[in-house]
């Protein structure tokens, strides 16, 4: 199963980030190089830049004067692979310092990440403190947690001893993991659907592109990346985000990181703005991408963008 054709040959300047330790990135870049702010869109586990693909253009309407800038983490998408030691969160939020200062080395810039890539955001404000509200002017943080995410939810399987045996099945045969993901991914296709998204209708446009991306995603990053969850806590992070414009989102049925720690980042980060939308799940910048893309021309006002007042009729099937 491959990417939809529609998503992975949207317009975008192509090229590559090299990281401090040599693992090189793939990166799309829209919209003019001069542009006042530079939006960061950091995409989730065992997902690529083309999850940010309808948000992406939703927004690129309401803001036609600005530059988003998307990349693959490592392991991800056209990313390269890496060391599977080097598969945990403070290591993106490192490669996000690496990217930044390739691609928008001046100028303020918003970071929004999406799941695992909201994890980054929030470790890149704890590894980079003195950044926000200097070089980082606001952050959006889409369906993702600080703490607990083995608490709640499906987040509670990472407890399950048989995510340790996966992960030791992974590292002792990485290659027939690998085929037998592949051989059972029409098995996963309906766990995807459930954990994924929410109790309305999704099209079967938007659920190919989901099932594309998690099939095509390495067993061995899908599995390594695992440990990292289990042990990840930035609470601490969450004050650093007071300095700034920030938004907290979330889908009312996310059921990967449900409301609840949303709710809780919302209310340690001052001044931050809630937004839950009705009937969404973890994927809610797939099923929803125009409510995520009104949420963030509203961040990026704040955060000092001039948003078209604009909001066109956007024709998505979601």
């Amino acid at each position: 199963m491959s990417i939809p054709s529609t998503v992975a040959t949207s317009a975008g300047r192509r090229a590559t980030v090299s990281t401090r330790d040599g693992v090189r990135l793939a990166l799309r870049e829209y919209g003019p190089r001069d542009a006042e702010l530079t939006v960061v869109l950091l995409h989730g586990h065992c997902l690529r830049t083309a999850s940010w693909a309808y948000v992406r253009d939703a927004l690129m309407r309401r803001y036609p004067g600005g530059r988003l800038v998307c990349y693959d983490h490592r392991g991800h998408g056209e990313s390269a692979v890496a060391s599977r030691q080097t598969y945990n969160l403070e290591q993106l939020g490192h490669d996000l310092r690496d990217v930044l200062d390739a691609v928008a080395p001046t100028g303020p810039v918003v970071l929004v990440g999406h799941s695992m890539g909201g994890m980054t955001a929030l470790t890149y404000a704890s590894l980079y403190p003195h950044e926000i509200g200097t070089r980082v002017v606001g952050a959006a943080l889409i369906a993702t947690a600080a703490s607990g995410l083995a608490d709640v939810g499906f987040g509670r399987l990472l407890r399950n001893p048989v995510i340790s045996l996966f992960q030791a099945a992974v590292r002792r045969a990485p290659s027939m993991m690998h085929h037998a993901k592949l051989m059972a991914c029409k098995v996963f296709a309906p766990l995807i659907r459930t954990a994924e998204f929410g109790d309305r209708k999704v099209s079967p446009r938007v659920l190919t592109l989901a099932n594309a991306m998690h099939n095509q995603t390495s067993v061995v990053t899908m599995a390594s990346f695992l440990s990292a969850f289990m042990a990840y806590d930035q609470t601490d992070a969450l004050a650093v985000l007071s300095k700034i414009p920030t938004l907290v989102l979330c889908g009312s049925a996310d059921l990967m990181t449900p409301p609840s720690h949303s709710v809780a980042m919302a209310a340690t980060i001052e001044y931050s703005d809630l937004v839950m939308v009705e009937g969404a799940g973890h994927s809610v910048i797939l099923e929803q991408p125009r409510h995520v893309a009104d949420a963030l021309a509203r961040l990026l006002e704040r955060a000092g963008g001039t948003p078209s007042d604009e909001d066109p009729d956007l024709a998505f099937a979601a």
